[in-house]
């Protein structure tokens, strides 16, 4: 039961990462694909996690180079440059935490979401 429940937990947050990048895609680049936004969401997820294991040791570098490393993944996908990439990350983390503080006032979820960091 927990792995389903881990499992659960794993899908829902990547839909909501997923939501805050298409939101903040659409705003900054009018690219409209919930699809594309989710594989870019587990993506920059999965970036994060290797790059944070890697280098996010490193005090005070370690956190911008994660950053930096998922945005990255942010510009390899979506037209714009490294400009539009920062917006849509941005736009990202603030729609994710808008969500994920309607749903926790709710009482059905916590703080988290995968693809989206720092929320």
């Amino acid at each position: 039961m927990a792995l389903l429940d881990s499992l659960v937990v794993f899908v829902v947050s990547l839909l909501v990462g997923a939501l805050g990048i298409y939101v903040g895609a659409r705003v900054v680049t009018d690219r409209e694909d919930y699809t594309y936004a989710i594989v870019t969401a587990l993506l920059g997820a999965i970036i994060w996690a290797v790059v944070g294991f890697l280098l996010g040791w490193i005090p005070l570098l370690g956190p911008l180079l994660v950053l930096l490393a998922y945005v990255a993944v942010i510009n390899s996908r979506y037209p714009g440059g490294w400009g539009s990439a920062v917006l849509i990350a941005f736009v990202a983390w603030l729609t994710v935490l808008v969500v994920l503080y309607a749903l926790a006032f709710l009482g059905l979820s916590t703080f988290d979401a995968v693809g989206v960091p720092g929320v």
